[in-house]
Parts: structure tokens; sequence; C-alpha cells
């Protein structure tokens, strides 16, 4: 371990290089297919002919993604698919041979450079039971920390009954549940000016917490390890008006949990990607420094170019603070002892 605060990127995504055709493999469209430069540079992410973005080898190459980490002064990523990959949508029985092709995948950069990499899988979430098995593979077989979910699963929300037992068998296995904003609501209302990514995602974030808030998960479920990416979305700063409403409208807020939604703060991570001084400060006083995890989106243009320079740029954050922010807080979320990376 370096003798400076260990840097650990909790929100990371990666891909195989090459994967199968899966509408060859499945018999259908729908799914997401690499189509690489015959000049060895960037690829397109293609969907039924359609170009979904265009993206660099630091995607799918260790190698180059580690020489990156070198010069940023990363320690550690933590490794997840894309949120494109989840497919929910499929048929069960695909979607869970897409996961274990993509979570093999993830398996095998963490055994080759256990120091520098940490891995989440993905489970097929329209099938709870099916998603189990996968689960308990990820973290028994495998040796992920745990799973990066979606924040619904087509018309679930995150406190659908049909959904909880996956929850419980995380929190029995020990297993960090890291939720990211995909297929974000609205979507026909926001086809301009990137609109679904800008103002759908940090929604999509709100409505999983309050989901699994109001739904009593948290509660039942004291041991569950939940995370949210880009700061908990819109959540932190529409707070005050979620806990207003819960007080003056038990009715409605109140019916499956009677427990207020700021008791449930100091329960969560957050990453820290929020692109604003002043709003990691507030989330940081929020949160606590020890719930909120360096994150970056690597190797997106919505993540923070530089690795922890908004939480290094920041002066009244204390070491203790600081340590915490860049390493210490992902420890806890993912259930590993700092001497992983000695």
């Amino acid at each position: 371990m370096p003798s400076r605060p260990l840097k650990i990127d909790l929100h990371t995504h990666v891909l195989p290089e090459r994967w199968p055709d899966l509408r060859e493999r499945y018999g259908y469209g729908g799914f997401v297919q690499l189509a690489h430069d015959p000049a060895g540079g960037c690829a397109r992410m293609m969907r039924d002919g359609e170009c979904f973005r265009v993206v660099e080898p630091n995607l799918w190459s260790a190698e180059r993604r580690l020489a990156e980490c070198d010069r940023a002064g990363v320690d550690v990523q933590v490794l997840s698919t894309v949120p494109v990959m989840f497919s929910y949508w499929a048929r069960p029985e695909h979607a869970l041979d897409l996961s274990r092709l993509l979570n093999d995948h993830v398996a095998s950069l963490v055994a080759r450079w256990p120091r520098r990499f940490v891995g989440l899988g993905t489970v097929p979430l329209q099938d709870p039971d099916l998603a189990i098995g996968e689960l308990e593979r990820c973290v028994g077989e495998l040796g992920l920390a745990g799973v990066q979910i979606g924040s619904h699963v087509n018309d679930w929300n995150l406190d659908r009954a049909e959904l909880f037992p996956v929850f419980r068998r995380a929190a029995e296995l020990g297993a960090a549940v890291f939720v990211h904003p995909w297929d974000m609501l609205g979507r026909e209302r926001m086809t301009k000016y990137w609109l679904a990514w800008l103002v759908g995602m940090p929604t999509e974030t709100t409505l999983a917490i309050c989901s699994l808030v109001f739904g009593g998960v948290f509660e039942r479920l004291p041991a569950l390890r939940v995370g949210f990416a880009h700061g908990g979305g819109s959540f932190p700063g529409t707070l005050g008006r979620i806990e207003h409403g819960f007080h003056v409208r038990p009715d409605l807020c109140a019916t499956d949990n009677a427990l207020s939604p700021s008791a449930y703060v100091r329960r969560m991570w957050v990453d820290s990607l929020v692109h604003d001084a002043d709003a990691l400060r507030h989330i940081v006083r929020r949160f606590g420094a020890e719930r909120v995890c360096l994150g970056t989106d690597y190797p997106f243009p919505l993540g923070e170019e530089v690795p922890g320079a908004l939480i290094e740029g920041i002066e009244e954050f204390d070491e203790p603070t600081r340590q915490c922010l860049l390493g210490g807080a992902a420890l806890q979320f993912l259930g590993l002892p700092p001497a992983r990376f000695a």
C-alpha cells in the first residue's frame, strides 16, 4: 500500500474486447456489439445497426487502463459492466448467459491483477431466482465483491417484493450492491440536449433511493450495503422536500416504512462524482465522509477527468476526511481490508 492515502475508484466500467454475436446466439436483437476500427483505434457500441456510443481502447484494454491509473495515481479500480449490458428486457436465460460471460471477464482481470482491480458482477434481475444463483456464483466462485444493478428492472422499482430476496441474499453474503441509473424514465421527452444523461440519470437514482427507503428494504436488512452512483443523483439536493413530504403526508409516504428518510442517509454510500465543490461538501456533510467514495465513471466523458482532483482541491477537508473519501469509504462499502492491496 502506498504511503499516501489509498486511492480507490469505485465507479469504473469495463467490457471484453470481443464477445459472441448475441443476435445469432439468442435469435433476436436489442443487444450491444462492439464494432472495432480495423486500424486499432476506437470502437462503436452498436445496437441493431445503430451506434449507441463511440468508445476508446481503455474500455477493454487492461494494460491501457492500468497505465492511465498509474499516471493519475489511482491504486485500485472497481470494475463493473456498462449499464446498457444489463439486458433486463431480454429473456431471463439469455440475460443469465450474458451475465456469466461478462462476470467471467471481470473475474479474469481481478485474478490477474488482484492488487489493482476489484470486481462487481451483473445479474439477471428480471428473474430473481436466476439472479440469486448468479450473485452466489459471483461472490463464492468468482471472488467478486458484489454486484452492480440498475435503478429499476423494467416496470419494477427496487422496492418490488419480487426483488427483496435478492437484496436479502446480498446481505447474507456480505455482497456490496452498487446501483447505477439506466433506461431513464421520460426518455421520450429528453431526446435533445443529452437530457436523458443530464436530467434523467440523477432522477433515476433518486427514485431508486426513495424506493429502497420508503419500501423498508434498508429497515428490514440492516446489514445490506448499498451504494449509489453520481453522488446519489438528485437525492441529496431534494432530501429536505422528501423528508417534509414524509411528515406531512404519512398516509402516502409511510405506508410501508414508519421511519423518515433522514434516518437512512448514513446507512447508504454514494460516490463523489458531482463535478462541483459545493455539491461535494454538501454530500459529505449529509452522508458523512465514511459514506462517500471516490468515483469517476471511467472511461466515459461525463466522468471526472483527473480522479480525485475535486476531493483533493477542497482545502478544508482534513487528512482523515480525505483518506475516507479517496479510499477508506470504498473499503468499508466493499467489505475489504486495506491489507488486500498491500
